[in-house]
């Protein structure tokens, strides 16, 4: 086993003060490896990052066309959203197209990360519900699939069709049987692989396209609602939608717990599979960067990757300290 790798620095003035250690993955549409640091064979929870492909079913299995979901309802399957007004009320007027209410939901309550929401919710005494998860796009999706397919209410068990659709599809596009699940954040299993299947696997997205057979449209729409709406994949201020933005909806981004991200890249038909080992997100969020700096795509100096590459940190006099920066051997 390749022992992690040096990927991401913290700098307080001349001291290098802390490192992040981790393993990266880039894969061609064939399934083989273009680049690779630390070990490609690493087992992994992609957590949110496996998100688009925990939403192919939906599309597969024609649930979405009948339910006439359109790209912000597909973008929204696949986010790890602030909870702000743009998501909570979109996610709302989903449920109530398909006759659901937040306690149809088996997410659990969370404070949104939108401050505006948050802060006039304490105002108001009003306790965070179910739609405020940074899950409840894909939950929404889990419970049209699941009215879809006439199966019951309990859709995170992992015996549910949905969850079991939702297996067949991760084993699909990654090649790989999973040796196994850890339950996420929002209650729903998240299926493991090695992180060489999790990039072959967002190979296969950004290879995808239309009419090219139902699993590739179902890949290709999704990608296409991704970067045609990248404030709903994650929000203000977060890499996710920045970095897409910074880069013109040519890559698909989409982070996970414990410091995972991936990239799809359909004009290089390369996917992009990431894990910093500590689980730091910030050193997740400087490496994914680099990469995409390094494939020609990411303009280092853009305002957007500069918060997340070579960025400056300060301390609260506003005092710059430091920085956070790609381990030079990484960047190479």
């Amino acid at each position: 086993m390749t022992n992690p790798v040096p990927m991401a620095e913290i700098w307080r003035g001349p001291i290098l003060e802390s490192v992040h250690l981790g393993h990266a993955v880039i894969c061609d549409d064939t399934g083989q490896i273009v680049e690779a640091w630390g070990d490609p064979q690493a087992i992994v929870l992609p957590r949110s990052s496996s998100k688009m492909i925990q939403a192919l079913p939906l599309l597969t299995s024609g649930a979405a066309k009948a339910a006439g979901l359109g790209g912000e309802h597909l973008a929204l399957a696949c986010a790890s959203h602030n909870a702000a007004a743009i998501h909570i009320d979109r996610v709302q007027a989903w449920l109530d197209h398909i006759g659901k209410a937040d306690d149809d939901f088996r997410c659990g309550p969370q404070e949104p990360r939108d401050i505006e929401i948050r802060d006039a919710m304490i105002r108001e005494g009003r306790a965070p519900c179910r739609i405020h998860n940074n899950c409840s796009g894909k939950h929404a999706g889990f419970l049209t699939l699941s009215d879809h397919l006439g199966a019951g209410p309990d859709y995170v068990d992992p015996d549910h069709p949905v969850q079991m659709a939702c297996k067949t599809a991760f084993e699909d596009v990654t090649g790989e049987e999973s040796p196994g699940f850890g339950i996420d954040g929002c209650s729903a299993p998240n299926f493991a692989t090695s992180l060489h299947g999790m990039a072959r696997a967002m190979a296969f997205f950004a290879a995808a396209r239309d009419g090219a057979g139902t699993q590739q449209t179902a890949a290709a729409a999704l990608v296409q609602a991704m970067v045609t709406y990248p404030e709903l994949v994650a929000g203000e201020g977060r890499a996710c939608t920045e970095l897409m933005r910074a880069m013109d909806g040519r890559v698909a981004l989409k982070t996970g717990a414990e410091a995972f991200f991936i990239a799809i890249i359909p004009e290089r038909k390369l996917g992009v599979a990431l894990k910093i080992t500590d689980g730091g997100t910030r050193g997740a969020e400087c490496a994914i960067a680099a990469i995409l700096v390094r494939l020609g795509l990411l303009d280092a100096n853009h305002p957007a990757a500069r918060k997340f590459l070579n960025a400056p940190i300060r301390n609260f006099a506003g005092l710059e300290t430091g920085s956070i920066r790609p381990a030079a051997a990484f960047a190479a």
